[in-house]
C-alpha cells in the first residue's frame, strides 16, 4: 500500500495526491500551490473552514465538497469556473475516478460539534485504496462501522476524541494504517501522538505526519 501521496500539513489540513489533488480543511498553508482539484470541507469552524487558505490552493475550476448545511459560507469561495457539490452524512457521491461516503461526524455528549449541525467526515476511495479522514468526532457508532485501508482520526481531545479514544476506534476499524490528526496547536499536545501510537494494535501501522504545529 503506498501512501507517500498523503500528507498532513498542521490540525486537521490534508493533501492527498492521486487521480486528483485533493485538501480537506486547508488551514494555516505556508505555500500557495494553487493546485487544488478538489477541496473537502468537513465543517465551518475557523480551523476547518479558512477561506484566505483556501485561497492559496484553488484554482479556477476547484470543485468544493461541502456539507449542505454550510451552503453559504462555501459559496463564497468557489472559483468562477469551479462547482459546488453539497453533500448530507450518511450517503454516498461520486466523482469520476473517486468515490466518496460521507461519515456523520459528531460529539456523542458534549456540544462543540452537535449531529444535528450535519457535519461530516469522508471515506475516499479510488482504486480499490479507501482513506477516512474523520473531520472532528467522537468515536461513535457511524465512525466504528467505515472501512477503510487508511484512517486519519483527530486526538487532541476537548472537541474531539482524546488520544486513548481514537485508538480504541482504530483497533475497532483495524486499518492498515492510521494517522493521527488535530493536535499539538489549537488542543493536544505534539506527544500525544505518541500516546496514540502506544495503544494502537501492534499490528495497525501508525505514522506521525504532522509537518507542523502553526
Amino acid at each position: 500500500m503506498i501512501t507517500d501521496n498523503i500528507r498532513l500539513f498542521t490540525q486537521s489540513s490534508i493533501r492527498i495526491e492521486g487521480k486528483y489533488v485533493i485538501y480537506v480543511d486547508p488551514f494555516h498553508m505556508k505555500t500557495a500551490p494553487y493546485d487544488a482539484d478538489v477541496i473537502f470541507l468537513t465543517h465551518d469552524h475557523y480551523d476547518h473552514f479558512s477561506p484566505d487558505d483556501i485561497a492559496r490552493i484553488i484554482k479556477s475550476d476547484t470543485k468544493i465538497v461541502a456539507p449542505e448545511k454550510m451552503a453559504g459560507k462555501a459559496r463564497t469561495v468557489v472559483p468562477p469556473k469551479g462547482e459546488l457539490i453539497l453533500i448530507r452524512p450518511g450517503e454516498r457521491y461520486e466523482i469520476p475516478g473517486l468515490l466518496i461516503e460521507t461519515i456523520p461526524a459528531y460529539n456523542a455528549k458534549m456540544q462543540f460539534h452537535p449531529k444535528s449541525a450535519g457535519w461530516t467526515g469522508y471515506c475516499l476511495e479510488e482504486d480499490g485504496q479507501r482513506i477516512y479522514i474523520s473531520g472532528d468526532t467522537d468515536n461513535t457508532k457511524q465512525a466504528q462501522q467505515v472501512k477503510c485501508d487508511v484512517a486519519l482520526v483527530p486526538i487532541g481531545g476537548t472537541f474531539t476524541m482524546d488520544a486513548h479514544q481514537a485508538a480504541e476506534l482504530i483497533n475497532r476499524i483495524h486499518p492498515c494504517l492510521a494517522i493521527p490528526t488535530h493536535y499539538g496547536s489549537i488542543v493536544g499536545r505534539p506527544e500525544d501522538a505518541e500516546t496514540f501510537r502506544r495503544l494502537v494494535d501492534p499490528e495497525i501501522l501508525v505514522e506521525i505526519r504532522m509537518e507542523y504545529f502553526d
